[in-house]
């Protein structure tokens, strides 16, 4: 195992800046997720921490060992891939003990660590088919399996889940996490997906456009988001955010919400139905998407924004009818409207 660490970290194509001075440290044996939206530069950042992309400026360490003049082979790293890279023609076996063949390992101890790895990813009865015999899920695990008989000091994860369906997501997903468990390596893991992030990891660096935005565990970032960016990109349903029109000014006072506040934040799950006397936030009723365990209920503030409240059973209104609902005052976030930082 080995602790990663970037310091002052820059990468750009000609003129085009792509990643911007990151500082970052991950700790020996962490699950850290990168997260962001498409083109944050979360893979490319993974991608120079395996020695995949050059680094313009700035130091990549892994464990003692500066790495930025080291071939990706020598890192003692692993990556997965979204797509799987198996080979098409060879058997599950031969795939993960490809590498090791390579680096001219005794075949006693290729088998012992192909065997080793197919038990704990179960995919043992596997070995002997080829790649077009299995689902996705089972081609994924595959992959990871070729991963974890190299005995990587870090593993990455570029997307790993993105091509499979809802289900097989949340069983590799657990697979993901119960590995992270059994072997104790540092894991680093690329994801749009902030469910993943929030269920996965001991850290997730939130990124926007080359930068991190913040960086802690996924209870801090959704507690305390730095700013309206990380507020609204952690957590399904996202944040509703408000502005002092939307909010009942009497109301407003008594919950004692900070009146230098331009835009307030609150969480589709924190608002409860309340009366018209006691509402924070009044607003016509829009559509209901009722889900079985849970409602979500839409509608439309004065100011025109658009909001979300989380219920245990839809309410009993028409389209069109009035929603009354209010917060506790621990639960609002309140940001300043010209920075989007929090107040």
């Amino acid at each position: 195992m080995a602790s990663v660490t970037l310091k002052d970290v820059r990468k750009s194509y000609g003129d085009v800046s792509v990643i911007h001075d990151v500082d970052l440290t991950i700790n020996d044996g962490e699950f850290v997720v990168f997260v962001g939206p498409s083109g944050c530069g979360k893979s490319t950042l993974l991608r120079m921490i395996a020695g995949l992309e050059d680094i313009t400026g700035g130091d990549i360490g892994i464990g003692d060992v500066r790495v930025n003049e080291v071939a990706p082979s020598k890192r003692g790293v692993a990556m997965v891939f979204q797509t799987y890279a198996l080979y098409p023609h060879m058997t599950v076996y031969n795939n993960m003990a490809f590498g090791l063949k390579q680096a001219k390992l005794p075949a006693g101890e290729i088998d012992s660590r192909v065997r080793a790895a197919a038990e704990v990813l179960h995919i043992t009865e596997y070995l002997s088919r080829t790649p077009k015999a299995l689902s996705g899920g089972q081609r994924q695990r595959v992959a990871i399996g070729r991963a974890i008989v190299r005995e990587p000091e870090v593993f990455l994860f570029d997307e790993p889940l993105s091509n499979l369906d809802a289900a097989l997501r949340v069983n590799t997903r657990l697979e993901i996490a119960r590995l992270h468990q059994r072997l104790g390596t540092t894991m680093i893991y690329v994801t749009h997906d902030q469910v993943e992030a929030m269920t996965l990891a001991d850290k997730i660096v939130v990124l926007r456009d080359g930068r991190i935005e913040q960086v802690g565990s996924p209870i801090e970032l959704y507690d305390n988001p730095r700013n309206t960016f990380v507020a609204q990109f952690i957590g399904s349903p996202k944040m509703n955010f408000l502005d002092h029109s939307d909010l009942s000014s009497a109301n407003a006072k008594a919950l004692k919400i900070d009146p230098k506040a331009g835009i307030f934040g609150i969480r589709p799950e924190h608002l409860k139905p309340t009366t018209a006397a006691k509402a924070l936030i009044s607003a016509p009723l829009e559509l209901v998407e009722n889900l079985g365990e849970y409602a979500l209920v839409h509608m439309v503030t004065e100011s025109g924004r658009e909001m979300i409240a989380k219920m245990d059973k839809p309410p009993k209104a028409a389209a069109g009818d009035m929603i009354h609902l209010t917060a506790d005052a621990g639960s609002i976030h309140c940001f300043d409207a010209d920075t989007g930082l929090r107040i």
